[in-house]
């Protein structure tokens, strides 16, 4: 029996049961097997032994050496083969998997960054071809680099094939979608359903004038939402991410994953059956090619979040998103108040300890003010005028703020609004750098390096968005594109400065200090197994409000973190369980309170 055979009989039982709770008995079962033995069959020989590692070895990605960098190809090396030339350069950090952002074929522009996909088997040739996808993954896999890539499960771009024949007529690509004559049932969807981007793509619908009938599309007009009740659709898209794992692909960022089921009278978030799909999904992966993790995107409320990891014994995704921690990374650095930081902490705390989270500062979407409500009114806010202020606060709007940012999805109705921005900008770098105030670069900077100094001691991944280990401020040419100018977010979507880049080792530039303290960081990281995904971690109390600290327990390591989140000196209680050495300065601590610096990082590893 061959390693397909074998892996197939472990979970048959439970798929075939998954997939007629969906779709009854159906012969296209037995075409989803087949179509799985065909793309085993065909998967090379080094993927092969890929696979057969990484079962040996499930921890792989959970390691205190894995980090990640997320990039656009044009922004950061121009073309596909451009990022080989590149490699030498993310070698400096570590990089061991590298997340593109979206590079299949897509719209010239009307593509939603990517995310609206004509064809999820071409690069879009603005890029390359899936010849240079499939070498630069040999290449990088040599090099001990996994290649990440966004599978956009939600919905497919208005000039996909399915949607060009649906177009024409074609019943059975017509219901690929979800396609209505009249408006009847459409408006009833839009009683319940919550719309996406209320402001720039209003409603949940558009109607198709080429075929007559109104199509779902949740989030643009042109990014027509899949029927995943007709299981063509699934049987399609579980060989188009098998024929992406065969280029080469060795994790998937699931898009979008809450949205893919819809029921009348519902929300259609969250449904059940999202998460019988997303199983499925993982079933079929772990028997052709179990050396691909996934990386479910869910931009939820965070008790809607933890559900997509599944139970224990039948897991869905690998690794999750911790877009909660990110919102309230920054909700620290504006209040100078950590209290909703630590009581985010407290709750990843509780989950079990396999599941694993993507843990940043920054990403190519927005900043969205999804906090926790019950949290913020009890520290005494009031919910919208909370966002209001902080919204504000990072538009460089609010009195005293270090930050430049820019608004995103502005809606004056609900006075709702998202927040966009390099790091470094949003930090205070680019106001301090154009005010020529000295002071507040050397602050700046300082907040900049700390918060990643935080997430890299989370548990979990850490992962870096290109261009914030130089510093890189925003850019706001985007403005001057008709296409870009109504989406912000491209204020942090420049292209690399390799020009700052060349100074990267020059530590009296900004992008000098900046990255070679990223590096220090990274180092220490991935030479002690305290950081390990595994260790246990629990918050302390420093005592003050600004400073928040916790300890972690894991491969024989005791670490207390600890992070000052304002611009004045802290004293700190006693927290540290006996005599402890700062892995950053060397400096011993004894064991009693201590003070810390404005915005000063603290990794505090027990030495007796």
């Amino acid at each position: 029996m061959n390693d397909f055979e074998t892996r197939l009989a472990v979970y048959y039982d439970e798929l075939k049961w998954l997939y007629t709770e969906l779709y009854g008995q159906t012969p296209y079962f037995q075409q989803l097997i087949d179509s799985a033995r065909q793309f085993s069959a065909a998967r090379k020989p080094a993927l092969a032994a890929l696979d057969r590692a990484r079962e040996a070895d499930p921890e792989w990605y959970r390691k205190s050496d894995m980090l990640g960098m997320m990039m656009y190809t044009e922004q950061f090396a121009g073309k596909l083969a451009g990022i080989e030339q590149r490699i030498p350069y993310l070698k400096e950090l570590n990089i061991r998997y590298l997340h593109l952002m979206p590079l299949l074929k897509m719209p010239l522009e009307q593509n939603d960054g990517g995310y609206a996909v004509s064809d999820f088997r071409q690069v879009d040739d603005r890029l390359g071809t899936m010849e240079d996808l499939s070498h630069l993954a040999d290449v990088c896999r040599e090099q001990e680099m996994s290649i990440c890539l966004d599978f956009i499960v939600n919905h497919t771009s208005d000039e996909h094939e399915w949607a060009i024949r649906a177009k024409k007529g074609e019943p059975a690509y017509q219901d690929r979608y979800m396609c209505y004559d009249t408006y009847d049932i459409p408006a009833q969807f839009e009683k319940t359903v919550p719309q996406v981007f209320p402001n720039t793509a209003p409603g949940n619908f558009i109607f198709c004038r080429e075929m007559g009938k109104y199509v779902l599309s949740s989030f643009n007009p042109y990014q027509w939402d899949m029927n995943y009740k007709n299981p063509v659709v699934f049987n399609e898209m579980a060989a188009n991410l098998l024929y992406l794992a065969n280029v080469g692909i060795e994790i998937f960022r699931i898009d979008a994953v809450p949205y893919i089921w819809k029921e009348l009278g519902t929300s259609c978030r969250n449904l059940p059956q999202v998460h019988t799909i997303m199983r499925m999904l993982r079933i079929i992966a772990k028997v052709v090619c179990p050396a691909v993790v996934f990386k479910g995107e869910v931009v939820m409320a965070p008790r809607e979040v933890a559900p997509y990891f599944g139970p224990v014994d039948k897991p869905e995704c690998d690794i999750l998103y911790n877009v909660t921690t990110m919102v309230c990374v920054w909700n620290s650095l504006a209040t100078r108040d950590v209290t909703l930081l630590k009581w985010q902490m407290d709750t990843m705390d509780a989950l079990p300890p396999e599941f694993t989270f993507v843990n940043y500062v920054r990403c190519h979407d927005d900043i969205g003010w999804g906090l926790e409500e019950k949290s913020v009114e009890y520290l005494g806010f009031d919910p919208l005028e909370h966002k209001k202020f902080l919204y504000h606060f990072y538009n460089g709007e609010y009195p005293g703020s270090f930050a430049r940012g820019a608004l995103y999805n502005y809606d004056p109705v609900s006075q709702d609004a998202r927040s966009c921005g390099t790091c470094a900008s949003l930090c205070g770098i680019e106001k301090a750098i154009d005010e020529k105030d000295d002071s507040a670069l050397a602050l700046s900077i300082r907040r900049h390096l700390m918060i990643h100094a935080y997430i890299a001691s989370l548990s979990g991944i850490p992962v870096i968005y290109s261009g914030d280990e130089l510093a890189q401020l925003n850019d706001n040419h985007y403005t001057d594109d008709p296409v870009r100018a109504v989406d912000s977010r491209f204020i942090h979507r420049g292209k690399l400065d390799w020009k700052r880049a060349e100074e990267r080792h020059d530590r009296s530039t900004v992008q000098g200090l900046v990255f070679s303290e990223l590096q220090h960081i990274i180092r220490l990281r991935s030479e002690n197994g305290v950081f390990h995904a595994g260790a246990h971690e629990c918050t302390l109390d420093s005592g003050d409000r600004s400073v928040l600290a916790f300890r972690r327990v894991g491969n024989g390591q005791t670490l207390t973190a600890v992070y000052n989140f304002c611009e004045s000196r802290k004293h700190v209680h006693p927290i540290l369980d006996g005599r402890c050495r700062d892995l950053f300065s060397g400096r011993e601590y004894d064991g009693s309170a201590f003070e810390i610096d404005a915005y000063q990082a603290l990794w505090l590893l027990k030495t007796e």
